[in-house]
């Protein structure tokens, strides 16, 4: 597939069916696999790989080199350097590989696409929730779409004295960065990343935290979650994007706020507590919010 290069911007339009057929073949088999023995290894950094990972994680490699035989490819179980390339696909095979492990029904395949290091496309299929959330957002337009029906925020905000019945979703890692055990809402963890985040677009969420995301975790929710004008708070005192060509991401974590509304922003920066704030230096909070 082409890109127009007089205007720099691909046809979301073409692009969309290729992927949304790719990870419809992928989720199939994933979905077998869930349904039998599933057998887990511990990878250096603690984290679980199953064979069903490996094999998607070639599988969409080698479909997107020969569809998009001028991007490039970073992955979560392959190469995690960002190639020297105007284009870069970055996959998550199977997002929430602990929950696959262990037989829970929440997991999915995330892939984002980075013009000159930073985020234009984003597609993530959930296939046990039969969930396909993708957006785009370029300097000519922005949309989100959830089963091909549009996303968008709330245009008004909920109560924040009344938030008894409405969720925040975090990672597990985060809850010793918060340091405490009452909240003003009701507290998720479903143990994928890229889930977790977008259940703010999905409007299950008035917000997310995540302690440790990697490049392949982020690089598709953060396109769907600026399409809809949704809060993004790195919380470290460097900008997220663009990322560096060329250099090795396996070991570079993005610590991550988003919510709904800049409403409850105050109040979130409360919650997660003061040790994450006091890491983005003397830089306003203001001055991080990237979408």
């Amino acid at each position: 597939m082409k890109i127009d290069r007089d205007a720099m911007h691909p046809n979301w339009q073409e692009i969309i069916p290729v992927i949304e057929n790719l990870t419809k073949q992928v989720g199939d088999r994933l979905l077998t696999d869930f349904e039998q023995t599933r057998v887990a290894i511990a990878k250096d950094d603690g984290s679980l790989v199953t064979k069903s990972d490996r094999w998607a994680d070639t599988y969409i490699k080698d479909a997107l080199e020969k569809a998009f035989p001028e991007f490039g490819v970073l992955t979560e179980e392959g190469s995690q350097i960002l190639p020297d390339l105007e284009w870069t696909w970055v996959i998550d095979p199977l997002d929430g590989t602990t929950n696959f492990a262990r037989g829970i029904p929440i997991w999915g395949i995330s892939l984002g696409l980075l013009h000159q290091g930073t985020p234009v496309f984003g597609y993530v299929a959930m296939p046990p929730l039969q969930q396909n959330i993708y957006g785009w957002a370029d300097d000519r337009s922005a949309a989100a779409f959830c089963n091909g029906l549009p996303l968008q925020l709330a245009a008004d905000p909920p109560d924040a004295a009344k938030l008894d019945n409405y969720f925040f979703s975090a990672c597990s890692r985060s809850l010793a960065k918060m340091g405490r055990s009452q909240f003003p809402f009701k507290l998720r963890m479903l143990g994928v990343a890229s889930y977790n985040l977008l259940t703010v677009a999905l409007g299950s969420t008035i917000g997310a935290v995540e302690a440790t995301p990697k490049i392949w975790d982020i690089a598709a929710v953060w396109v769907i979650l600026k399409a809809i004008g949704a809060v993004w708070m790195p919380l470290e005192s460097a900008d997220i994007f663009p990322l560096a060509l060329g250099k090795d991401f396996s070991q570079r974590s993005f610590p991550t706020l988003v919510i709904s509304h800049p409403q409850f922003l105050p109040m979130a920066q409360e919650i997660i507590g003061s040790s994450w704030l006091e890491g983005m230096g003397k830089t306003n909070a203001k001055d991080r919010l990237t979408i």
